[in-house]
């Protein structure tokens, strides 16, 4: 199964320049452990933009290219997408936005870290998507550095 995570601002904002808007340590802590032993799908630029492989995942880039140090590397995301929507391992797809929203028809679960707050440099977006098809789980509610935050679970109805 598909499952999408990702941290987003009141206006699904991702990232700015190559990287993350919100560095919250929780939610970078509940995505490795939710992530933890799973395949993690991310486009090149998001794989870029890592410091290193993430360790104790199979690292899967969606690239035209070659990656070199990728553990796997799908030059048709629409077909891998297709192939794994129904298998009963759990596939995270972790960005950007343009996988994201390549992802999002095929995905059983989305783990979003609602952040209220906004950025208007931001030029990377989450796809808005019907929440009224997924039923809403609260994980957990936190606050940060004056940032207040919420781990969801949608999971498609």
């Amino acid at each position: 199964m598909i499952s999408l995570i990702a941290a987003v601002g009141k206006n699904w904002e991702l990232g700015k320049n190559g990287d993350l808007i919100f560095h919250i340590k929780e939610d970078m802590r509940y995505f490795k452990e939710t992530t933890m032993g799973h395949k993690v799908v991310m486009g090149r630029k998001t794989w870029e933009s890592l410091p290193r492989k993430l360790p104790g995942r199979e690292n899967i880039v969606a690239s035209r290219g070659e990656i070199p140090d990728a553990d796997l590397v799908i030059h048709d995301l629409n077909k891998y997408l297709q192939e794994n929507e129904n298998t009963s391992e759990e596939i995270f797809i972790i960005g950007g936005g343009m996988v994201y929203f390549a992802a999002l028809p095929y995905a059983k679960y989305i783990y979003l870290t609602e952040v209220e707050a906004e950025d208007e440099r931001a030029d990377s977006y989450f796809p808005e998507f019907d929440k009224l098809k997924y039923n809403r789980e609260v994980i957990k509610e936190g606050k940060s550095d004056d940032l207040a935050y919420t781990f969801v679970k949608y999971t498609k109805k």
